[in-house]
């Protein structure tokens, strides 16, 4: 697989979680205060995700487009190293999401609210920071 096809596959990854993390959100807004917080979370950062992925499948295109030899070794190379890099400093982000959510559930008045707020953003961290290590992890070598 080149780095092409590897964007490719991360983009429609991701905008499978951000579109199911979204429609369960809408789902969980059904319950009570912690619930509806959690639910929050879930649709807000689905449609965060959903733009990402959306947007980075486009910027591959384009730049695919843009290349004269998008194929060759030197520039599958530098396209891998500027994916991997961009995982591991989004990864870096994840903890500290997961570090401020957890943060912002502790804070919680007694409704609950804001303890799903929290955890909402503590679960989606969570899967990210799996999401980007993975992929920075089995990132296409250079031969």
């Amino acid at each position: 697989m080149n780095i092409w096809q590897f964007q490719n596959r991360l983009s429609r990854r991701l905008l499978a979680w951000g579109v199911g993390s979204t429609l369960c959100g809408v789902f969980l807004l059904r319950g009570g205060a912690f619930w509806r917080g959690v639910g929050w979370q879930f649709i807000g950062w689905g449609v965060i995700d959903a733009l990402i992925a959306l947007f980075g499948r486009n910027a591959a295109e384009s730049r695919i487009d843009s290349l004269e030899n998008p194929g060759l070794e030197s520039v599958q190379a530098e396209e891998t190293e500027k994916l991997t890099r961009l995982l591991w400093i989004n990864a870096g982000l994840d903890v500290l999401y997961m570090l401020g959510g957890k943060q912002w559930a502790d804070g919680d008045k007694g409704d609950g609210s804001r303890a799903g707020h929290g955890l909402g953003i503590v679960l989606q961290a969570a899967f990210l920071l799996f999401f980007d290590l993975y992929h920075a992890l089995t990132a296409p070598k250079s031969k």
